[in-house]
């Protein structure tokens, strides 16, 4: 009987510490990692969402930047990490879409070693051209490309901006040469100097020049127009649908972490987008928040693992 009533004592102070302990959260700060070195398109969007979540939450939000292997390091880390929403990570198409279809031994899973909190942002890709090509519409650019191969550069192999191109050429039959480059700005001086006639970009590195018009754009892969370049169509409007592929940003924290958690890190990335000061600091990168659920960035994941695996096999993609 003792033995019995000191079981049923445990049980009972569980029950009793289980919402104590989830109304404390958090009581120390939160680490936000960056899977990559300051400067970058991952950082803009965690420096845009800390000061605002951390005043939501009342607790320090801190930004360590974590580079290596295209992000799968830190991504690796997270996916390790005590899951009790201490250490949350910023997740894009490439490590969250993109990577496990590309890198062998990546040493996480997307769906199953982390716990989605939220989608941050996010900001098409375009595809420009010199203004020497003889295209002027994306429906052109494929007609170039039933001709003969394009020689395309990307800002490198396995980017969202190569697969995008590779999708594609893969739906519509054109052919296509990849030119992969070491970052947005090797591709872009190459595009200007005329060394290359079609890139595909991030919106914010390619705007000043179309808006200048040192080069042309042709439509970008996202559902509606990028606000930086508003005369420049979608996929869709030109007529080709499924290519709402932004690179996107959200949040994630390692499996198991609490549920309360989860939607206490969410409700504080929903009051953070809807402040006028981070929505401002997300369009000068050319970035549109995308508030929701925890669930809205479940669904994301897998669509864009689904996608970009199915692509990969269909396509015969390998990194190079």
């Amino acid at each position: 009987m003792m033995m019995l009533l000191a079981a049923l004592s445990i049980v009972f102070a569980a029950l009793v510490l289980t919402p104590a302990v989830a109304q404390d959260y958090p009581s120390r700060p939160i680490t936000l990692i960056v899977p990559y070195a300051p400067g970058g398109s991952a950082g803009t969007a965690a420096r845009s969402i800390a000061d605002k979540m951390s005043e939501t939450l009342g607790q320090q939000i801190i930004i360590d930047n974590r580079p290596g292997a295209g992000g799968a390091v830190a991504t690796r880390a997270v996916a390790r990490s005590e899951p009790d929403g201490y250490t949350v990570l910023i997740g894009t198409s490439a490590t969250m879409g993109t990577a496990p279809s590309l890198i062998e031994n990546l040493g996480y899973d997307p769906r199953s070693d982390f716990e989605p909190i939220g989608v941050i942002a996010a900001t098409p890709n375009v595809i420009v051209v010199h203004p020497s090509f003889q295209a002027r519409s994306l429906p052109e650019l494929i007609a170039r490309g039933k001709e003969g191969p394009i020689l395309y550069g990307s800002p490198g192999t396995g980017t969202l901006g190569h697969l995008t191109v590779e999708l594609l050429a893969h739906r519509t039959g054109m052919q296509v040469q990849h030119v992969p480059y070491k970052g947005a700005g090797p591709a872009l001086t190459d595009l200007l100097g005329g060394h290359i006639r079609v890139l595909i970009s991030a919106v914010p590195n390619v705007h000043a020049q179309i808006a200048a018009g040192a080069i042309d754009g042709l439509a970008v892969a996202a559902a509606k127009r990028s606000a930086l370049l508003p005369s420049v169509p979608t996929f869709a409007e030109t007529g080709l649908d499924g290519f709402d592929v932004p690179l996107r940003w959200g949040l994630v924290a390692a499996a198991g972490t609490r549920r309360s958690v989860i939607e206490s890190l969410n409700r504080a990335l929903n009051d953070a987008l809807s402040s006028d000061e981070v929505r401002q600091r997300l369009a000068l990168a050319g970035a549109d928040p995308e508030p929701g659920t925890p669930r809205n960035y479940t669904v994301l994941i897998d669509h864009e693992l689904t996608l970009w695996s199915d692509l990969v096999k269909a396509a015969g993609i390998r990194p190079e």
